[in-house]
């Protein structure tokens, strides 16, 4: 399989793949909804995703983008969704039946897309070098929280060949907070995320302010879970967050160096 260089543009016939999967009619109303707030198209293309690449997807929860990836690498891609193993959590568990849920109720398709199960603590998410794109979508401060972010990190460094690209985004912090007075609230330092990076190996590619919102104001009662789609408050002050979106977020692209064979020791 012939691969663009790791920074390169989607091509014209990406882009119009992106489209069209878009506009599918598989996309149910409410994740097509909240297009306005993730940016698909900008977001891929800022990854340099093509139709024909290998692509891992980091816990895909429900499926959100799912419905993106796997239909646009079905005729010749490879999508692989990376779930942990299910007694990992009850909502591990309810979002891997979720996404096979929607996998099966749909073969035509999603009927090539795989489900891979990992250990967050020693995570694998496939044969080393075997990815074109490792993607992950507002999930870093889980893994924060639950102290696996580095192992996380060093695991996607080595499913990546050489030259393949990692896609982040994440709900960002304010510009100077520290990790300790935001990690509860769900948004992270930027400086944070691309020091789990490199320290992983990778080589930092660039920031896009596709998915910036600078409405958000991060200082909600419930973080960042306060906001849609969440709306941890219910019907108090409703209007307002929506009126708000979704959080403001980073969009982080980083490169494996293609002289690269392994992550470094720390």
């Amino acid at each position: 399989m012939k691969h663009p260089p790791a920074g390169a543009a989607v091509s014209s016939t990406g882009a119009s793949s992106i489209d069209a999967v878009l506009a599918g009619g598989w996309r149910s109303p409410a994740n097509r909804a909240r297009d306005v707030y993730r940016h698909p198209k900008a977001t891929l293309q800022f990854f340099g995703v093509q139709p024909n690449q290998t692509v891992v997807e980091i816990n895909p929860s429900a499926g959100w983008y799912s419905e993106v990836l796997a239909p646009l690498l079905r005729d010749h891609g490879h999508y692989i969704a990376a779930e942990p193993v299910p007694a990992s959590g009850d909502e591990a568990k309810r979002d891997d039946s979720k996404l096979r849920k929607k996998f099966a109720a749909d073969p035509v398709d999603y009927g090539k897309a795989r489900i891979v199960e990992f250990d967050p603590r020693a995570p694998v998410f496939g044969p080393p070098g075997s990815a074109d794109r490792v993607l992950t979508f507002r999930n870093v401060h889980n893994w924060t929280e639950a102290g696996t972010a580095p192992a996380m990190f060093k695991a996607f460094f080595a499913v990546l060949r050489p030259g393949g690209v990692l896609g982040v985004t994440d709900h960002r912090a304010a510009p100077g907070a520290s990790l300790a007075a935001v990690e509860s609230s769900g948004y992270l330092p930027t400086d944070y995320v691309i020091k789990l990076a490199t320290d992983a190996g990778f080589r930092f590619a660039g920031q896009s302010e596709i998915n910036a919102n600078p409405r958000d104001t991060k200082d909600y009662p419930k973080g960042v879970w306060t906001l849609p789609p969440t709306l941890t408050l219910g019907d108090k002050d409703r209007a307002k967050y929506l009126a708000i979106g979704e959080s403001d977020r980073m969009t982080l692209r980083f490169v494996k160096p293609v002289e690269a064979t392994a992550a470094p020791a720390h």
